[in-house]
């Protein structure tokens, strides 16, 4: 289920998205019983960002702790550390690079999303979707201003992670 957005088509991924909790199928229709509509809505919008960027984040937190040395863990834990105490001091220490790494790297991505949020959340409309609707109805010179908005919007959190990221005593 992790790699299932980075193995599928993004507009295939929102089919899929929509068929098991669109408004018509079984889930959806539960669950808008109970008031919560997981399509064209703020939720839907921001769920269908996380699902397709989740696989970036996962696979380079999952990276950055089978980086981090056993060895240095198994010290803490013989100097009377016990496992939590050894995860905030040791490992979450040394896994801080890749897991800023990774949350820059899914930020982008959500950011950048245009498939599963075209079909699960055509409204609200997203940069990228809004993008394309202004190229599709008013040309070219009409995107210039949002993708501006959009560079503005998507690149400083992961310039300001990486500058961060870099300092000592980051968490």
């Amino acid at each position: 289920l992790l790699l299932l957005p980075l193995l599928t088509p993004p507009l295939a991924m929102g089919i899929l998205l929509s068929s098991f909790y669109g408004p018509y199928s079984p889930v959806g229709g539960l669950l808008s019983q109970a008031g919560l509509y997981l399509t064209n809505t703020a939720p839907a919008f921001v769920l269908a960002q996380v699902y397709g960027a989740m696989p970036y984040y996962v696979l380079a937190a999952r990276a950055a702790f089978e980086g981090v040395p056993e060895e240095l863990e198994q010290i803490s834990r013989t100097l009377g550390r016990n496992r939590w105490q050894t995860f905030w001091r040791v490992t979450l220490p040394l896994a801080r690079l890749g897991l800023t790494a990774g949350v820059a790297l899914a930020w982008v991505r959500a950011m950048g999303e245009f498939g599963i949020v075209l079909i699960v959340a055509y409204f609200p409309q997203g940069i990228p979707v809004k993008l394309w609707v202004n190229l599709e109805d008013m040309g070219l010179s009409t995107v210039y201003p949002l993708l501006w908005v959009f560079f503005l919007v998507a690149v400083p959190l992961p310039l300001w992670l990486g500058l961060r990221s870099r300092r000592q005593g980051m968490f």
